[in-house]
């Protein structure tokens, strides 16, 4: 175990973040927390939706969801295009890239073989995010290279002119680009892509890809690096998953996908006060016999009830804490099974509306989600079964502590007496 810590701080944590800071990397994950408010948007109104259900008198919100959650694509494809200029230093790029990249979308709108004047509006909603982050990187790789060449640099022309034509070539190579593609040769480039992402998006929604998904950001979360940084593979699964999910109710049937920002998150069951479902910890924590211990968990219980855990993982500290790290992992993959099961097995309704209010406490966020009470019963189960979980790694990791404090306190008794006697 010691080996394997050793290497995980020594050599593999810091290349990990290294990696994360690579522009590349970098400008996906900002992009990609860049659309939450508008992802929120429609939480706020699907949520609302809930109450209407009961009070049918109160104003139809629908409008305001479809014009942020239901263009996402087209969001997405500008913020993805934008931030990799500011990644990449290009700041004058940042907002014509991104304009090019929704002009791009756009021209996905007209499927192949359609009648003339027929457009297909989906696709710049929840369906097309995937298309439009590959539409986003592809239109910022054009420019960046194009940058690169430095046309013009010490020409004589006037600043202007120079701008013009710096913006003119990499605007027109975007658009012939896919111009060409989709006009010329015929491709249904949207059909395309969302074919080559099949096989990962069904596997994204089997248990193993749950699993993984919940798993990998919880491993690196535990050595510090933040979870946002695996928001651009995750969200095209989720949102994908919830949409389909969402239409198949408004079609009079049941949405089948489970994998979802609502099921990981939002319901407080697998992430039950955070990623790693550190609420009982905390708990535990709260009651500790070491002093250190007992303050931090007072302090931190309030954050915690909301789900946000990053005072008590870098406090405690579960970052980098070979005791505490493994019951992470360990409820991150129970916490996903049991969850499947559940909602595979008919025993917890699955999520069919975008509600993405992940600091609401569970279990009262579960219950409004799913309109199941059951979740009352799972939220128990889990805590019993997280609380497990914990408290024999903690135990460990309070006994360590409780010998760090008495050492602490002998030294100072130590110091204190030579004071006394002069």
């Amino acid at each position: 175990m010691k080996k394997f810590m050793d290497w995980l701080a020594n050599s593999f944590a810091p290349k990990a973040k290294k990696l994360t800071q690579m522009p590349s990397v970098a400008g996906l994950s900002s992009a990609m927390q860049k659309l939450i408010p508008f992802i929120m948007t429609g939480s706020i109104v699907f949520f609302y939706n809930v109450f209407r259900s009961y009070i049918p008198q109160l104003p139809d919100l629908g409008n305001i969801s479809n014009y942020s959650f239901g263009m996402i694509g087209l969001i997405a494809a500008f913020m993805v295009a934008n931030q990799y200029m500011e990644k990449f230093k290009h700041q004058n790029y940042s907002i014509t890239a991104g304009i090019v990249s929704v002009c791009v979308l756009m021209m996905t709108l007209h499927p192949v073989g359609a009648e003339e004047g027929v457009f297909d509006m989906g696709r710049v909603g929840p369906t097309g995010i995937l298309i439009g982050v590959i539409v986003g990187a592809i239109v910022s790789v054009i420019f960046h290279n194009f940058s690169k060449l430095h046309l013009l640099q010490n020409s004589e022309l006037p600043d202007f002119v120079i701008e013009w034509i710096n913006n003119i070539i990499p605007i027109f190579l975007s658009l012939a680009l896919w111009s060409t593609l989709i006009f010329s040769l015929k491709i249904d480039v949207f059909e395309v892509i969302i074919n080559l992402f099949e096989p990962i998006q069904n596997f994204g929604q089997s248990l193993p890809g749950l699993i993984l998904l919940v798993l990998i950001p919880a491993f690196f979360y535990s050595m510090g690096i933040s979870t946002w940084l695996w928001s651009a593979i995750q969200n095209p699964i989720f949102i994908a998953g919830i949409a389909a999910n969402a239409l198949a109710l408004k079609g009079g049937d049941t949405g089948m996908n489970i994998v979802t920002n609502e099921t990981v998150y939002s319901l407080g069951l697998i992430m039950m006060g955070g990623t790693g479902a550190t609420l009982t910890l905390n708990l535990l924590m709260c009651f500790s016999k070491a002093k250190k211990l007992k303050t931090l968990g007072r302090i931190c219980i309030g954050p915690s009830i909301f789900n946000i855990n990053e005072p008590i993982v870098f406090s405690a500290p579960v970052v980098m804490n070979p005791i505490l790290m493994m019951p992470m992992w360990i409820n991150s993959i129970t916490g996903s099974c049991v969850v499947w099961f559940a909602m595979r097995g008919g025993l917890l309704n699955i999520p069919q509306d975008l509600m993405q209010v992940a600091q609401i406490p569970a279990p009262i966020s579960s219950v409004m989600i799913l309109q199941d009470f059951r979740a009352v019963l799972w939220y128990a189960l889990l805590f019993a079964l997280y609380l497990v979980t914990w408290y024999p790694f903690f135990k460990v990791y309070e006994k360590e502590v409780l010998a760090e404090e008495v050492k602490e306190e002998k030294n100072g008794e130590e110091f204190a007496a030579p004071v006394e006697a002069i």
